[in-house]
């Protein structure tokens, strides 16, 4: 595994994928990802599509990090997250064998909408920012449902641990 510890320290943090279940000390989460051929191109570089499954990875490790995992919350309140929009700003290439840490940062937490960016890293900077707008639904008719407070609170925990300057 790839130790996202310099990273995290350029950032100002040392939380790391492997934190024990709390609030990100500084509202961040990072998950440590290395770039393997299956995830690029003819080109060599990191296909566009294969920075949303990075991110939704690190958005699903970022939830059990905290200790609500989105299993737990399907499972015990039939209500789960999808992806309501998606904005992703390409900044430069990631290559076959770099290694990126996605930092996760939840920006808005409302009663059945949560609002994230994550920044894909790498050691020349930002790769991918992605703005992420999720909505909570229901089990079965996917209407709208209300975010169970559990995983409301560890949310609003992580977006209020964040330096307030953050920009959505």
């Amino acid at each position: 595994m790839v130790d996202p510890a310099p990273l995290a320290a350029a950032c100002g943090s040392d939380y790391r994928n492997v934190h024990p279940r709390s609030t990100p000390p500084d509202g961040r989460h990072f998950y440590a990802v290395r770039i393997y051929y299956e995830d690029t191109d003819a080109g060599g570089i990191v296909y566009h599509a294969n920075y949303l499954r990075f991110a939704e990875r690190a958005r699903t490790e970022a939830l059990r990090a905290m200790g609500v995992p989105h299993a737990e919350m399907v499972g015990q309140f039939n209500v789960m997250f999808v992806v309501r929009r998606i904005e992703v700003d390409y900044q430069r290439p990631a290559r076959l064998d770099d290694s990126l840490t996605v930092v996760t940062e939840s920006l808005r937490v409302g009663g059945a909408s949560l609002l994230l960016r994550q920044d894909v890293r790498g050691a020349l900077g930002s790769c991918a920012v992605l703005k992420v707008d999720l909505a909570c639904v229901r089990l079965g008719d996917n209407r709208p449902g209300r975010i169970p407070p559990r995983w409301r609170e560890a949310l609003a925990a992580m977006r209020d641990a964040g330096d307030g300057q953050r920009v959505e």
